[in-house]
This record gives structure tokens, sequence and C-alpha cells, in this order.
């Protein structure tokens, strides 16, 4: 199955919980960080349940410091 992270595809042999793409992009650190599916926000306590589905729209965000 197909998925994008970010606009970029990526493929999956099958559904995978959406804590799966911290893997996939070597997070280490979840501090400040939010994943939006489909443009709608998985808040961090549904990382585990959340299933991704073939061509799901994964959007991960890392805020950051700064002015």
């Amino acid at each position: 199955m197909k998925i994008f992270i970010n606009n970029q595809p990526e493929e999956l042999t099958q559904p995978q919980p959406v804590s799966a793409i911290l893997n996939l992009l070597q997070v280490q650190h979840t501090r400040g960080l939010a994943i939006a599916v489909n443009n709608q926000i998985v808040p961090k306590t549904n990382w585990q349940a959340h299933l991704l589905q073939d061509n799901d729209k994964v959007t991960v965000i890392r805020a950051t410091q700064g002015g």
C-alpha cells in the first residue's frame, strides 16, 4: 500500500499505526512533534491505535524555537 509522508511516497506492506512513521523517519524525540493524517491532527495518545490506510497523506511537523 502507498502512503505519502510530507508529499513523499512510501510503500508499506500492510496497514501500520501512525507511530510506525517515527521509525521510517528515524525520529528519536517526539517532543514538539505533530502528525496529521489527511489534514486531521492525530493526538499523540492515538498514534499507536490509528492505522494508516492506502493513499493516506501524512504530515509530520516539528515545532522549532526561533524568531
